[in-house]
């Protein structure tokens, strides 16, 4: 799990690219330690193994500043999510229903006998990937998710209708620069990040392709939908996300869906999108790991 400043600085990442931060951002030590709710010697430690890896820059009598905009920052390490038993304990308890909608800081130190500096930074991941958010004040809120069969069938049914719509919209422009980056991450998976990356960075990368095509559609509508529906299914792609075998046929197919959009075929490339969706969705559903994710809620 490493020490609070090597959480802390990889927080301070993921709040640049969650952000969009711009090059050159200053990273001050007082906002961030109110962010985090710690004190500025931890701060300031994390801000020194930032610029360690040299994506911090430090201007005498100035502060830090960010030598790169939030979303070029390179990916952190992190553990997969198995690896991090704080995390596995909350996420399995909100997926079962043992968690209230709102819970106080206090509370989760009591549940799970941790100090309040690992619950801030657990609780500071949770929001960084939308499923708890600060309440005005005090406290946090789990946000909704997607915790039954039913649910989560609905999500993929959704989601098979707009993607491929979104392909066909009359505004539908793809950047290239931004083809090859989703090439790239694919191409980069098959060559050995599905079995190297942890389980966060392959959602992350896997949801991002799809988002990227819908947003190319140019409609901020479709776009939000997608991102909801994303948020609300992290937490059990989590625990689906363990087949390398599918999601190597998973980035094949990404590629192919490339190779149409490249070409400008549309109407083949959004009947190929609902095949994908169809045949993830069919799969998922299949599996025992999704029954076992989304088991009947203990009340």
């Amino acid at each position: 799990m490493g020490t609070l400043p090597e959480r802390l600085a990889e927080a301070i990442l993921a709040h640049a690219r969650e952000a969009a931060l711009p090059e050159g951002a200053p990273l001050r030590e007082q906002a961030l330690a109110e962010r985090f709710r710690v004190s500025r010697s931890p701060v300031r430690a994390a801000l020194a193994i930032l610029r360690a890896r040299g994506v911090v820059e430090h201007r005498p009598n100035r502060g830090c500043y960010l030598r790169w905009a939030g979303p070029a920052l390179p990916q952190a390490p992190a553990a997969r999510i198995d690896d991090d038993a704080d995390y596995v304990r909350i996420a399995e308890d909100r997926l079962a229903g043992a968690l209230p909608e709102r819970i106080s800081e206090a509370a989760l130190m009591r549940r799970y006998g941790l100090n309040r500096s690992r619950v801030v930074m657990l609780l500071a991941r949770m929001a960084q990937e939308g499923w708890a958010e600060r309440l005005p004040g005090h406290g946090w809120r789990f946000l909704p998710l997607l915790d039954t069969v039913a649910a989560y069938e609905a999500g993929y049914l959704f989601r098979a209708t707009i993607e491929p719509a979104a392909l066909l919209l009359p505004g539908f422009r793809a950047d290239p620069a931004e083809l090859a980056r989703l090439r790239a991450e694919q191409e980069m998976l098959l060559a050995g990040g599905i079995g190297s990356l942890p389980l966060a960075e392959l959602f992350r990368i896997n949801a991002g392709f799809h988002e990227t095509l819908v947003d190319f559609g140019g409609n901020p509508f479709f776009s939000d939908a997608i991102r909801r529906v994303n948020r609300l299914r992290r937490l059990v792609e989590y625990r689906t996300f363990a087949d390398a075998q599918r999601l190597v046929a998973q980035g094949r197919e990404h590629l192919a869906l490339l190779d149409l959009v490249e070409r400008g075929d549309m109407a083949r490339a959004a009947a190929a999108l609902k095949r994908h969706l169809d045949g993830v969705r069919a799969t998922k559903l299949g599996s025992a790991a999704l029954r076992d994710a989304l088991a009947p809620r203990r009340r």
